[in-house]
């Protein structure tokens, strides 16, 4: 008498059900390194954005605190900001106040230093427009002027012509300026303007590109949400600025706001 065989193997539901539980836990660690690498992107580019912010903010704060004093100006639609940049400041013994001259003694910079640029003698003294006005007689004056290195007195030499300034400083300050700065945003950059001289209204004529004195100071920024705002000194208190914008990152919906507050030093 003949026995059979007995063969044992899979059902074809038993198949199916392991090929679906494989694919359960394949996806499980792809799922998982993915939402890890997701995670790990969104995480650099938020860090990239607080980065380009604190940069942003760190430089514009660095150049606003080098304005002359009284020479802040902010836009009408509070997109740019304009000041004149202090190259140095030093104390003067005598000036010309009743005429013109090319001359006049002044104390020496620190460190042996020399220094080059328009000279201001207390610009509290005039209307902010008279400082984007260089005249004689005037605060600033209308030619530049060349501060020798020395260690004691030297004298001050205005590089062509002579200049008469319209009234003494109480402390016989003098600054050293070089021309206006501007910094506005357009479009999704933050530009800073420079080498287009004095102009009696802010943003009339500013550089188009680098050969000119236009550079990119950061980017990306949300579009319009640079705004400047200045509160102006008087004798008793610091000029104030204010600045607020906005970074938007362009991989992702991300985006980092930045309040700033800049106190300008107010030094007749």
């Amino acid at each position: 008498m003949h026995s059979v065989a007995r063969q044992s193997g899979f059902s074809l539901t038993e198949l199916i059900i392991v090929i679906v539980l494989l694919g359960i836990v394949a996806v499980i660690p792809v799922s998982f390194i993915r939402f890890s690498a997701e995670g790990a992107v969104n995480t650099a580019n938020r860090q990239q954005l607080s980065l380009s912010a604190s940069i942003a903010s760190e430089q514009l704060s660095r150049a606003l605190r080098e304005a002359l004093p009284g020479s802040i100006r902010v836009s009408s639609d509070q997109a740019c900001i304009e000041f004149i940049p202090i190259v140095a400041s030093t104390v003067y013994q005598s000036a010309p106040m009743t005429s013109p001259a090319n001359n006049f003694p002044v104390l020496a910079l620190s460190n042996g230093r020399s220094a080059q640029g328009h000279v201001v003698i207390y610009p509290y003294a005039a209307n902010q427009s008279d400082l984007y006005d260089p005249a004689s007689p005037g605060v600033i004056s209308s030619q530049t002027a060349t501060l020798p290195a020395g260690t004691d007195s030297v004298t001050l030499t205005m590089d062509s012509g002579s200049h008469q300034f319209i009234s003494d400083s109480p402390s016989r300050r003098l600054f050293m300026v070089s021309t206006p700065v501007t910094f506005c945003q357009q479009g999704a950059f933050l530009y800073r303007y420079q080498n287009y001289g004095f102009q009696s209204t802010i943003g009339a004529a500013l550089p188009s590109n680098f050969a000119s004195g236009r550079e990119v100071v950061a980017a990306p920024l949300q579009a319009n949400s640079l705004a400047f705002d200045a509160l102006p000194p008087t004798l008793r208190r610091n000029a104030i600025v204010t600045f607020e914008f906005a970074f938007q990152s362009d991989r992702s919906t991300d985006r980092m706001t930045v309040s700033q507050e800049v106190q300008l030093r107010n030094v007749p």
